[in-house]
C-alpha cells in the first residue's frame, strides 16, 4: 500500500483568489457587535472588488448598521488535507434605489450582478421574495490559503 502523499501548503495569489470569488456563490458572513461574534452562510456575487447579494430583514442587519466590518470567507473543498480557503475583509454596505447618484449606481450595479445568477431576483416571480434587502460589501483585504497532496 502507497502512503499517501503529504499535504503541500501555499498562498493563493490575487488571481487564484479572484477566480474562486468568481466561481462561487454561497460563502459565509462574520461579523462582530460588542461581545458577539456570528457567522451565516449567504449567497453573493463576486464583481471587481465588490461582494454583492441579498438577504431577509432581521436581527443581521440591525447588528451590521452599528458595526459595517465584517470578513466574509468561501473554501472549495475536495478533501481533508485538498482544500482553497479564501478569506475577504470590508465594510457592508445596505443599499437602496434612493439616494445620490453614486448609491442609485451602486444599487443598479449590484441588481444586475444578482440578477446574472438570478435572473428573477426583486420580480414578481422570485422564489425567495423575503430577502429583499440588496447589499454590496466592499473589500479592503482578501487573502487566500491552499492545501494539496496531488
Amino acid at each position: 500500500m502507497t502512503r499517501p502523499r503529504d499535504p503541500e501548503f501555499s498562498e493563493l495569489s490575487k488571481k487564484e483568489i479572484e477566480q474562486i470569488l468568481r466561481r462561487n456563490n454561497v460563502g459565509r458572513l462574520a461579523y462582530s457587535f460588542r461581545d458577539s461574534v456570528d457567522i451565516r452562510p449567504i449567497h453573493f456575487v463576486w464583481r471587481k472588488g465588490w461582494l454583492f447579494g441579498r438577504t431577509s430583514d432581521g436581527d443581521k442587519l440591525v447588528t451590521l448598521r452599528h458595526n459595517q466590518w465584517v470578513a466574509f470567507e468561501v473554501d472549495e473543498i475536495t478533501g481533508p488535507l485538498d482544500w482553497k480557503c479564501v478569506v475577504a475583509r470590508g465594510t457592508f454596505y445596505r443599499l437602496s434605489p434612493e439616494g445620490n447618484v453614486h448609491d442609485v449606481r451602486l444599487y443598479r450595479r449590484a441588481l444586475r450582478a444578482v440578477r446574472e445568477v438570478a435572473p428573477d431576483s426583486f420580480t414578481s416571480n422570485d422564489p425567495v421574495p423575503f430577502r429583499s434587502a440588496l447589499f454590496g460589501i466592499a473589500i479592503d483585504t482578501a487573502t487566500g490559503r491552499a492545501s494539496s497532496t496531488a
